[in-house]
């Protein structure tokens, strides 16, 4: 009988775990443990491996899955590639249906997932994005994403943490929980977008029984864990150990793998079902095994292989790899990596491409053809070879060089012509630059930051500029990066990590300097830390505001309440103009801001890069950004100054104008509001935000016909303006126009009809007009949408007294002091209920 062929590939791999002769105890373990049932003692559900860079971790991950196989497992295996719980189980779901298991309702379930926060990401930039053509700002793109971070949208660490603590965004959380909840309707989706794991772990656990009936064993390779831990760690540990998501079969084997051991604080209390598998560097022998698997066995050459590696598998490796015939053909791989592999190969073509295949931080065909500057033929064929070196780390479908060799090769090339080293980073700056623009063409740029595909291509873009000593990559990057802030912490980590990454391949210490004071800072505070640093570098931290501002202070009292007390309205998003909260907490803004720490500020400026210089629009940028952060919490004191410090460097921008008059207004500086607001408005007559804003200020200073007409400007570049419309019948009432007011707010909650604001505002409106027993129509459906509104509920009770409904008036009343205890128009409206009542 003929034998039957076996393809390259199957060859290849036979031959690399063959070659596998070290890590018997570790995988004898493993293997064991197939060999032990569930139930006994002995048997574990997880493994850790851990160990430094280089050591072996992957491959024994990559063994393991083979031997889980051999005993007819069904496995996946994921790596840093996958950024969330979501992205983790759509890897399992792929693996799973390539293996002829589907997990169907998962897969549906994660489809679902992937449009509900879709349309989520809309709704909050809808709401919060201040830019009145609709397109996402800056600003509101930042705090969109503050609102969703708030909310747990956001996979992995929430970015806006340091910007924006828990605390600080409960109450914009809960208003956006509110505009989901009356756009989804189904709480189920709801959930989804809020708490995906809570949704989709459980369909997880369910289609694991399914598969337990088909298949002995189920095991998840859980890879590069220093990376996915952040967000897998928590989620696992309650997969594994609570009911939070179901039962599990008790056939499953988890294996992680990582740099780091598993926390002691989660993880320690579960050794009696876990196994620890820490890697050292090999033991002599091992090591001597590997390099006689190899054909590496003349003492003298193995003697100075050891002593140059310390045992390193990834070192120990490269230099079998090279044959050396004897002591000095074993250089020291740390420093000459290239140049003994080099050594043994004769094809010159072989020798560039190895040396080209480094310049990349990540390697595809694609960018290697690039690199090698060859045809696209002769490209496939290298890269097919350059893909077996040992030092190849395959990463999905692409591949790096592992560290200790490319750092090595790049010095070489560096060193060795520093024109060649220009001219080929420069060739992949272009290529990266065209392959962007390409996935540019025709899309929204306010789009552009949530591909991963234009990230990738934008970053490998500006790391070959810098590597290039391109003129402007810093300020190119810098520019980058205060977007990149606006988008998350995790997305800036990634540009300043090229920053980083450049200074130390480039050898160049001003990005270096850049990439290490910038890495610092968003470990120790954030991405709000991040552009702190860019201001003090530039010599540009705002100083405190002269002078003391006034605490706005008021209750939750409705439109119509007499002397004038702060209405009900939306939350301070920065979509509209502020100070319509129906909850307005008393915010403390009469102290300056904290002194400044010279000393600290001058040390920091001594150690920046003299050659790049930040334009005066980034740096307003930056303080508008860190304004619009301030406003968020309240701060308006805080959000004052940045934008003061944003007028100085860039005087005549309309935008900034409109914010400072905006937060002005807010404090109570109506005066000093409406100079900024009439110089925004003659600057840019079509910002609808700043109409609206003016006539705002103009009635808090008794001058109605002004603020008409600045509402209607606002009106007629936006006639669905929901903000300006509620403005609008505020200032028909004090005009005597009861139509006038009705009219308006028909038109608002036509405009906004999941507002609750709006409803709530016409409940007053008819109220007004006597007509109570509409007004609670329009209160209970303020009250639908936003349950926790405490100005619908005290308007409510104020129309249920009037209709002689006293028990009604007094739960709604009772209930507006519990969500708010100092609303001291609604305890007045209580007392005259109950008086009403006693007699």
């Amino acid at each position: 009988m003929a034998r039957g062929r076996v393809s390259l590939q199957e060859l290849v791999r036979r031959r690399t775990r063959a070659g596998l002769v070290a890590r018997s105890a570790e995988r004898e373990l493993f293997r064991g443990n197939f060999d032990t049932a569930p139930e006994d003692g002995r048997h574990r559900f997880l493994f850790h491996v851990h160990g430094t860079a280089g050591v072996g971790k992957t491959r024994l991950v990559k063994e393991f899955e083979h031997l889980a196989r051999e005993r007819g497992a069904l496995t996946a295996y994921v790596n840093e590639t996958s950024g969330s719980v979501p992205e983790v189980l759509e890897a399992v779901c792929r693996q799973f249906a390539l293996r002829g298991h589907r997990l169907k309702d998962l897969e549906r379930m994660l489809a679902t997932h992937r449009e509900r926060r879709h349309e989520a990401e809309t709704a909050a930039l809808a709401a919060l994005d201040p830019a009145p053509d609709g397109a996402p700002s800056t600003g509101g793109m930042a705090l969109a994403r503050a609102g969703l971070a708030g909310l747990g949208l956001v996979p992995g660490v929430a970015p806006f943490t340091a910007v924006l603590d828990p605390a600080q965004l409960a109450h914009g959380a809960d208003r956006l929980r509110s505009v989901l909840a009356a756009r989804f309707r189904s709480h189920e989706d709801v959930r989804l977008v809020l708490d995906p794991a809570s949704v989709l772990t459980p369909v997880l656990t369910d289609e694991l029984n399914a598969v337990a009936s088909d298949v002995p064993w189920i095991v998840l390779l859980l890879d590069t864990y220093e990376r996915t831990g952040p967000f897998l760690d928590a989620w696992l540990h309650d997969l594994l150990t609570t009911d939070r998501y179901g039962a599990l079969p008790d056939t499953v084997v988890v294996v992680t793998a990582g740099q780091h051991p598993a926390d002691p604080a989660r993880w320690g209390t579960f050794a009696d079902f876990m196994t620890s598998l820490p890697l050292q560097p090999f033991t002599e022998a091992e090591a001597r095994g590997l390099l006689a698997e190899r054909g590496v066995t003349a003492e003298p050459v193995v003697a100075e292989a050891l002593r140059l590696t310390g045992g390193l598998p990834v070192l120990l490796s490269t230099i079998a790899g090279t044959r050396p015939a004897g002591p000095e053909d074993v250089t020291d791989p740390s420093a000459t990596a290239v140049e003994r592999f080099l050594k043994w190969e004769q094809d010159p073509g072989r020798r560039f491409a190895a040396l080209a295949g480094a310049l990349p931080r990540l390697l595809d065909a694609d960018v290697f053809a690039v690199a090698a500057d060859c045809d696209r033929d002769r490209a496939e064929e290298l890269y097919a070879w350059v893909e077996t070196l040992p030092f190849a780390d395959r990463l999905g479908g692409r591949m790096r060089y592992h560290d200790i060799v490319r750092a090595p090769m790049l010095r070489l090339q560096r060193g060795r012509s520093p024109r060649g080293w220009a001219d080929g980073h420069g060739r992949l700056a272009q290529a990266f630059r065209r392959w962007r623009e390409q996935t540019e063409s025709g899309r929204d740029t306010g789009t552009l930051w949530l591909d991963e595909t234009w990230c990738e291509l934008r970053l490998g873009e500006l790391y070959h500029r810098l590597c290039a000593a391109g003129p402007t990559a810093v300020s190119d990057i810098l520019r980058d990066l205060v977007e990149a802030c606006d988008q998350g912490e995790a997305l800036a980590a990634r540009w300043v990590r090229v920053l980083e990454d450049a200074g130390r391949d480039a050898g160049a210490p001003g990005v270096s300097a850049w990439g290490d004071r910038l890495s610092a800072a968003l470990a120790s505070g954030g991405t709000r830390a991040v552009l702190d640093t860019l201001l003090d570098w530039a010599g540009h931290t705002p100083l405190p505001v002269p002078g003391r501002l006034p605490v706005r202070r008021g209750g939750d009292e409705p439109s119509t309440t007499p002397g004038g007390g702060v209405p009900a309205g939306p939350p301070d998003f920065p979509g509209d103009p502020v100070g319509a909260d129906p909850m307005l907490w008393d915010l403390d803004l009469a102290g300056a801001p904290a002194d400044v720490d010279w000393m600290s500020q001058e040390q920091a400026r001594l150690t920046t890069p003299a050659d790049v210089a930040l334009p005066a629009p980034l740096l307003a940028r930056i303080h508008r950004d860190r304004a619009l952060a301030h406003a968020a919490r309240g701060d308006h004191t805080s959000a004052v100054t940045e934008l003061s410090g944003a007028l100085a460097l860039t005087p005549d921008d309309a935008r900034t104008l409109a914010l400072r008059g905006e937060y002005l207004r807010a404090l109570g500086l109506h005066a000093e509001a409406v100079a900024d607001l009439e110089q925004a408005t003659a600057l840019d007559p079509a910002d609808a935000y700043a109409w609206a804003s003016l006539g705002a200020a103009r009635l808090t200073l008794g001058h109605p016909e002004g603020a008409r007409t600045a509402l209607d400007h606002a009106l007629a570049l936006r006639p669905d303006y929901t903000w300006a419309l509620v403005r609008r019948a505020r200032v028909a009432r004090e005009l005597g126009d009861p139509e006038g007011r009705l009219a308006a707010l028909d038109r608002a909650v036509a405009a906004e009809p999941d507002s609750a604001w709006a409803h709530c505002e016409r409940g007053d409106a008819l109220r007004a007009a006597d007509r109570d027993r509409e007004a609670l129509a329009a209160y209970d459906r303020a009250l639908a949408l936003d349950p926790g509104y405490a100005s619908a509920y005290a308007s409510r009770g104020v129309a249920h007294h009037r209709l002689g409904h006293l028990d009604e008036a007094l739960a709604d009343l009772d209930r507006a002091l519990e969500l708010n205890p100092s609303y001291a128009w609604a305890r007045e409206r209580r007392d005259a209920v109950v008086q009403h009542r006693d007699g």
